[in-house]
């Protein structure tokens, strides 16, 4: 019955060393309040000036969205008053930003692409962190002036598996230009959603509800589908316009419901007026040919992975998810591990063995370990299951693979001498079996290949055995 529209605005925090503004470090967990400085404090007379970094970074991005980069953008006083804000004001840009009218693809379950509209990237100045604790409430100051990059799409985006899509592309993006680590559960990527309905067909845009702050791709999909939930019953009860209201809403994951934190501001209550204090700011020629000299991105990298390796459009999704994995994969290429085991050992194998949500860099067994795995397969030294064995251990003890393996003596058996003498004693003490294998009954090969097996404690090659019992078998 109901369309749902749906616009992001995206709060990437920029991996710059220092803040927006000001010399202070943007270090993340320092004890409160300790870096900061008469600037970020907006102590009188403090003056801010520009880190020049903060533009290159947003020129990288708008490159990597096909985005309009304005070469000379302006700053724009944004009047608030929050705890949080020591100016009352934030230094933002609203008339002239630094990136506009970008563009996103998103892949869809159903294989088809959709593309999303990006509107603006602009830079501005982060707030402090309220903290409550109890009936008291305090302020940290220490992310004020942080540089953070706000993305804002068009509303393009018609449910909650299309707006996932987009975050974790767009994640991807801004941690493959390594613009920030965009690390959702320290604040580095924020997420406030815009939500409203209208009846299928209708092309007008009704009242949206803001979802402020919300920090996981699980609370973003529940909190998407809590609200629209919220404004359908609404409509249907014929309380919309009395209900739904232009306001920003927090989301509750414990209750599973939205809830009322704010009036929502039109740009006219925040007075806005150009920043006094700065200059405009110009990306000369030198800045911009080498901002938008931009790495190898997800899209390219996948579709490469598939031309090169001949891998399926999934696995090569999986690897490049992140640039940690894609970069572990191409290192165990160099080693000369084959690509289609170094992605099953990569996605599956070495995942299962991260404990308490270990990331792929903290990982105990790097590439150029797990690549001679992977090689030690191959070459049939030992066999899968061996493998795991020796894995297994590496997660645990360290060490080099090969001493593993001659110490829990797990090398595979090749020898097809040494396979054919025992193949022929498993044959002549079950000359029934093999009988009844000439008469018809092929599925006792089975049989002789986990004799062949037992007997060699599980040493010899399975692929081996196999070939010479069928070959004696006739």
């Amino acid at each position: 019955m109901f369309e749902v529209v749906i616009g992001l605005e995206v709060h990437v925090q920029l991996n710059t060393k220092s803040k927006l503004f000001c010399s202070c470090p943007t270090s993340f967990n320092h004890i409160q309040n300790t870096n900061t400085c008469p600037t970020c404090l907006a102590l009188p007379g403090a003056l801010p000036v520009l880190n020049r970094e903060v533009l290159h970074k947003a020129v990288m991005f708008g490159t990597a969205v096909d985005a309009t980069i304005n070469r000379t953008s302006f700053f724009d006083r944004k009047s608030y008053f929050y705890p949080d804000s020591p100016s009352s004001y934030q230094i933002t840009q609203l008339y002239t930003p630094v990136v506009e009218h970008g563009k996103l693809e998103i892949d869809l379950e159903d294989g088809t692409h959709k593309t999303i509209r990006i509107n603006r990237a602009h830079i501005e100045a982060d707030a402090g962190k309220n903290i409550h604790d109890g009936d008291i409430s305090k302020v940290d100051l220490n992310r004020a002036g942080t540089p953070l990059l706000e993305i804002v799409s068009e509303p393009d985006m018609r449910n909650e598996d299309e707006v996932i899509s987009y975050l974790k592309k767009l994640h991807s993006i801004v941690r493959y230009l390594d613009i920030s680590d965009a690390n959702m559960q320290e604040g580095s990527f924020r997420v406030d959603v815009n939500v409203s309905i209208r009846p299928h067909g209708d092309e007008k845009l009704y009242t949206r509800v803001e979802i402020k702050n919300i920090n996981s791709f699980r609370f973003i999909q529940q909190a998407i589908e809590v609200e629209v939930k919220r404004q359908s019953e609404a409509w249907e009860d014929g309380v919309y316009e009395e209900e739904i209201f232009q306001e920003t809403r927090l989301f509750d994951q414990i209750k599973q419901e939205t809830r009322s934190m704010r009036g929502k501001e039109e740009a006219a209550d925040y007075r806005y007026f150009p920043e006094p204090d700065l200059l405009k700011s110009v990306i000369d020629d030198a800045m911009f040919a080498v901002a938008s000299d931009i790495p190898e991105l997800p899209d390219a990298k996948r579709a490469r992975f598939i031309s090169e390796y001949g891998m399926n459009e999934y696995n090569a999704s999986v690897i490049t998810a992140s640039p940690e994995s894609a970069n572990f994969f191409e290192k165990m290429i160099q080693e000369g591990a084959g690509a289609k085991n170094s992605v099953t050992w990569l996605s599956v194998e070495l995942p299962a063995r991260l404990k308490g949500g270990m990331s792929l860099e903290d990982s105990p067994v790097d590439a150029i370990t797990l690549a001679s795995l992977v090689k030690r397969i191959e070459d049939k030294t030992i066999s899968a299951k061996a493998a795991k064995e020796v894995l297994d251990y590496l997660m645990e003890n360290g060490s080099d693979v090969d001493s593993i393996i001659e110490k829990l003596g797990l090398k595979q058996l090749s020898d097809t001498g040494a396979l054919e003498t025992m193949v022929d004693e498993i044959l002549n003490a079950n000359p029934d079996k093999v009988e009844q294998y000439r008469g018809g009954k092929e599925k006792l090969l089975g049989f002789f290949v986990g004799q062949v097996m037992k007997a060699s404690k599980g040493a010899a090659n399975p692929q081996a055995v196999n070939e010479i019992v069928k070959k004696k078998l006739g």
